[in-house]
């Protein structure tokens, strides 16, 4: 309000209509003032009057948490000089500190930019996925699970691929026991880093318990080559520089995607009946980790929508997602449906996926979007789109 009493108008209209409206919270309208004032002196008032616009449509669907990492993705598209100053003080800023309590035990603190946490994140959660995987009995080793025919009446599951009946039959009393694991998360994520340790020091052992999955920083072609833009880690909230990008990439153990660039065949039809490395990058492509929470790729198994067997659904992207197993049997469980709808020009791997919700958890049953676009900063006409 002004001296005189009066109302003046909103500095953020739309953050200020989606309060009025009740479609943003009070935190979520607050997280994304604070980001656009921010960067006020450094980016152009248009650009912060469309990237207002498309975050507060897409905050009327996320999480904070989740909104919190779309913020990070709209600075560094907004302020991609101020980004490489960004990451270069993360990197600054890390640490591992070791101690050893009253008690005996030794404890560690640690933090990590983005650049040096991402292959120390990836490793642990490759073995402890590989672990879990393999306490449960998951006997498909390259991860192919079925779900359903969207045209087919009710909802299948992988009953069919174990030759069952019933889910019951997997879980029930006269189920095949597996291993049961009795360790919480970070409890195995400890176990996991000291199995690297002992691996590192020459122990006896030869190979660690990895799941099949690395690093990968996604880049536009445009950026690799003018060093200037914004790249992405798998896994990981917070955009790096292209000349991060660069240098994780002359890591042998780091596989750089170009994006725009030839690739190898994705589509194999009904020739292969797992799909294969090069048609699962391309889902991690498309879906950013598990298409409904977003958990990182190394995290999930790669799914046929239309059965192998009984609907002959082949082996190609338009066929595939990726999901978490608490994702998969969720919308098995709840009855969920899955579309896939491939962009104009036929790039599969940039196609949107969408959630539709059963009629018990939402009447209307308004499609939800899903996979990596449900995570990435969208601009205002892909808000449109997707919407």
């Amino acid at each position: 309000m002004t001296f005189t009493g009066e109302r003046t108008t909103p500095k953020r209209p739309h953050v200020a209509a989606a309060l009025a409206a009740g479609t943003v919270s009070v935190t979520a309208a607050a997280a994304i003032a604070v980001m656009l004032d921010k960067l006020e002196v450094r980016a152009a008032a248009a650009a912060l009057a469309e990237a207002e616009a498309a975050l507060v449509t897409q905050a009327a669907v996320l999480s904070l948490d989740e909104l919190h990492a779309v913020l990070r993705r709209a600075e560094a598209e907004l302020d991609p000089e101020g980004l490489a100053e960004h990451v270069e003080e993360l990197r600054a800023e890390r640490s591992l500190r070791f101690r050893e309590d009253r008690y005996g035990r030794i404890v560690m603190n640690g933090v990590f930019g983005p650049e040096d946490g991402a292959p120390v994140k990836t490793a642990i959660e490759a073995m402890v996925t590989n672990e879990l995987r393999t306490s449960r009995g998951d006997n498909q080793p390259d991860g192919d699970g079925q779900l359903w025919d969207g045209s087919a009446a009710g909802v299948q599951c992988l009953c069919e691929e174990y030759h069952v009946e019933s889910c019951e039959a997997l879980t029930g009393p006269d189920a095949e026991p597996a291993l049961a694991e009795t360790r919480s998360i970070p409890q195995m994520n400890a176990d996991a880093l000291t199995a690297i340790c002992r691996h590192a020091l020459a122990c006896d052992e030869t190979e660690l318990p990895l799941a099949t999955t690395t690093v990968v920083v996604r880049i536009p072609i445009e950026a690799l080559l003018s060093g200037d833009g914004v790249a992405t880690i798998d896994g990981v909230a917070q955009p790096i520089d292209a000349g991060t990008a660069r240098r994780m990439a002359a890591n042998g153990n780091v596989i750089p995607c170009v994006l725009g660039a030839d690739s190898e065949i994705l589509d194999w039809g009904r020739a292969k009946r797992f799909f294969t490395p090069a048609q699962r990058m391309a889902l991690v492509e498309r879906d950013g980790g598990c298409a409904s929470c977003g958990l990182p790729p190394g995290m999930t198994e790669a799914h046929h929508l239309r059965w192998w067997d009984r609907h002959e659904g082949p082996t190609d992207l338009r066929n595939g997602i990726l999901l978490c197993t608490r994702c998969h049997h969720l919308v098995h469980n709840e009855g969920w449906e899955i579309r896939i709808d491939p962009p104009p020009r036929g790039d599969v791997t940039a196609g949107t996926v969408w959630f539709i919700p059963p009629a018990h958890i939402d009447r209307a049953r308004t499609p939800r979007l899903g996979g990596r676009k449900r995570f990435d900063f969208l601009r205002r006409r892909d808000v449109a789109v997707a919407a």
